[in-house]
């Protein structure tokens, strides 16, 4: 008799896996109907399996519902129903990959042959026996051993009918398929000769279908013109056999101590005991090692999937690779991970060559040690890479290492690609278990070696923007300390013009005296500035009217000018480092007595909400909107002869540093008023409550 249980349990555990399985199928279709927007991207081959899976699970489902009522006929019709949704999943696959309609007509007539000679040969064995072999209780099974038949001879036609190469995405299909139809065949076979069912056949072909499942699954896995996208995780796969396998040492050592204990030896129980520790350390080493991790998934993992790589993870992880925030770890260690990880290689290193050099110097090495020399253009390596397009494999090229000669053990030299240029390449050891380097490996290789060559770049081409940045503050500093020796050393020519009359007069000496040391210690200080970054003024509180008084006193002694200061009376002060605060004075109060010819020049000083506005108003010709738009603040652009044209943006600079800016009011014909703006720091600050 049959054990109730067993029957009812492993049929409900085959209708839950087949039910399973047809939903996942249906959830994709639906999936991939949503993201192209109409239903007509539903793959009818998917619909096909998910129908013959939902058919399965059903059939499973009524037997373990109604194993033992009197509805079990009901379980019978179902099972029917099942072996045409398989057919009619065959010979819809048939039908996609034989397009040749003599091999159709080849594949059909060789099953209604079969269904002739089942149909004419029952009553010759009838005949022959002298007894009845078709009745109404065998024409069930002899229905469904018709169906299996054919269904066998269709899958044979399918597989041989489809071009080698191609038969990678249907072999576990076939396998899994044909090992069904053939528990079929020998179940109804048996039941047809001894005319009554093999009740141990019947309990163990649920078991058999549910062994099936997974096979089906891979299979729609592997085949991507089923578009069914069945994804599963190579983690999972991964440790899941990883489990599996040192599950099976440990069993394996347990049972070998188990033995040797059971044997009668006194050290038996000890060495039962020393065996199973050994094993328990014995596993944590392996699963621990890269080597058996990388030999593990190249034995199993790889061989369930129909791309070699999950492209999505292994673009994430060069990403997250190249990106990573750890400070300590550079892009040189960085860019050779990304690279290595590809082909589970240990250890590289990286070349890279500025666009100004022709040779490829070392840049950083993992795990290998450093490149004394350089790789010049000339070298035979060097050609090998084709433009950064060719993946080179050392072994077969021994003149290549030449130039890699302090470097061990290296196996692959990738191109780092960007935009067409060969910037350099990445040499990697061996990997550490045998890997199989094949197309799917070669253009993954070629993926990431352009992504690295983009990082490498990038960080190139910022650290030429760091350079250039630093060059041009430096130039910048330059450029200001040659404008302020150059209105010093106008101030001193002006003094000589004036010498040449008031020279007998010992007040003129004084002030003139007063005049070069001060211009002397000028020039010292805007020498010493160039030493310095130009953030690092000392900004300290100023009083703004005393500063203009003397620059308007050392303009007049120099070009003896008619000046007009007027203030407010205000005592606020400005944050800002004194010698640009003079410099910016004396440059605009040049300019506006220039641009005066001998008229008077007039300055303003005042205070308005929270500013300290100083206006240096001149009546000369004014200038042009486009003027002050386009020329007056760019560098180097000057109208005067034997300017430097860095005055007005220096000016402009200086006062935008300490919070400010510089204005300009002007009008064609009517004079321009350049305002300073500085914020103003009041006399006496009160102090803040804690």
């Amino acid at each position: 008799m049959f054990d109730l249980p067993a029957v009812v349990g492993l049929h409900a555990l085959c209708a839950l896996a087949y039910g399973f399985l047809s939903a996942l199928i249906l959830a994709r279709q639906v999936g991939l109907a949503r993201q192209v927007g109409t239903a007509a991207s539903v793959n009818r081959t998917g619909l096909w399996l998910a129908a013959a899976c939902a058919a399965t699970a059903i059939w499973a489902g009524a037997v373990a519902v109604l194993w033992g009522t009197r509805h079990m006929g009901w379980a019978s019709w179902l099972e029917l129903a099942r072996i045409v949704a398989w057919y009619g999943f065959i010979l819809h696959l048939y039908r996609q990959t034989i397009t040749a309609r003599r091999q159709m007509l080849q594949a059909f007539a060789t099953m209604g042959l079969l269904a002739l000679l089942m149909v004419g040969g029952l009553p010759l064995l009838e005949s022959l026996f002298h007894q009845q072999v078709v009745s109404i209780a065998t024409l069930g099974p002899v229905i469904r051993l018709g169906f299996a038949v054919s269904s066998l001879l269709l899958l044979e036609n399918l597989y041989f009918n489809t071009a080698p190469d191609a038969r990678w995405h249907i072999n576990l299909l076939c396998i899994a398929l044909g090992g069904l139809f053939l528990y079929d065949v020998m179940m109804y076979s048996d039941a047809l000769l001894f005319r009554r069912l093999s009740l141990p056949l019947f309990e163990g072909r649920a078991p058999a279908t549910i062994v099936a499942a997974p096979l089906i699954a891979l299979a729609a896995a592997r085949a991507r013109r089923w578009k069914i996208d069945i994804h599963i995780s190579r983690d999972v796969v991964f440790h899941s056999f990883t489990l599996i396998a040192a599950g099976i040492f440990l069993v394996s050592i347990a049972a070998t101590g188990e033995i040797v204990r059971r044997g009668g030896a006194e050290w038996g129980y000890v060495a039962e005991v020393t065996m199973i520790f050994a094993g328990l350390l014995t596993v944590a080493v392996l699963v621990t090692s890269g080597s058996v991790r990388s030999r593990l998934r190249i034995l199993f993992v790889d061989h369930f999937f129909s791309a070699r790589y999950d492209y999505r993870r292994e673009w994430i992880r060069c990403i997250e690779t190249l990106t990573a925030s750890d400070a300590y770890v550079g892009l040189h260690k960085r860019a050779i991970q990304a690279v290595a990880q590809v082909v589970d290689s240990p250890a590289g290193a990286l070349f890279v060559r500025a666009p100004e050099d022709v040779a490829f110097q070392w840049a950083g090495s993992l795990n290998m040690p450093a490149a004394t020399e350089p790789i010049p253009p000339g070298d035979a390596l060097v050609p090998l890479f084709r433009d950064g397009d060719w993946i080179v494999v050392l072994d077969d090229y021994p003149g290549a290492r030449a130039g890699l000669g302090a470097l061990p053990r290296t196996w692959l030299a990738v191109p780092l690609n960007h935009f067409g240029n060969l910037i350099g390449f990445v040499v990697l050891a061996e990997s550490r278990a045998q890997f199989r380097l094949d197309r799917e490996a070669y253009e993954l290789l070629r993926v990431v070696g352009r992504e690295v060559a983009s990082r490498v770049a990038e960080q190139r081409a910022a650290q030429i923007l760091d350079q250039t940045r630093q060059l041009r503050e430096y130039s910048q500093r330059f450029a200001f300390v040659i404008h302020d020796i150059k209105n010093v050393a106008g101030q001193l020519s002006m003094l000589l013009t004036n010498a040449e009359v008031h020279a007998d007069n010992p007040e003129f000496q004084r002030d003139m005296l007063v005049t070069v040391r001060a211009s002397v210690g000028k020039i010292g200080r805007l020498l010493a500035r160039l030493q310095v970054d130009r953030q690092e003024r000392n900004h300290t509180l100023v009083a703004p009217l005393e500063h203009v008084k003397a620059v308007v006193e050392a303009c007049q002694i120099a070009r003896n000018a008619s000046i007009a200061l007027h203030d407010d009376g205000s005592n606020a002060g400005i944050a800002i480092d004194p010698e640009a605060f003079d410099a910016v004075l004396t440059h605009l109060l040049n300019n506006a007595l220039e641009a005066s010819a001998d008229a008077p020049v007039r300055i303003d000083v005042r205070q308005e909400n929270m500013r300290i506005v100083v206006d240096i108003v001149d009546s000369g010709p004014g200038m042009a909107p486009e003027f002050v738009r386009d020329a007056l603040f760019r560098p180097f652009a000057s109208t005067k002869g034997d300017g430097h044209g860095i005055g007005a943006f220096q000016a402009r600079e200086l006062l935008r540093d300490a919070g400010g800016d510089l204005l300009v009011l002007t009008r064609m014909g009517e004079g321009t008023t350049m305002r300073v703006l500085l914020p103003a720091v009041p006399a006496a600050m009160p102090l803040l409550a804690r």
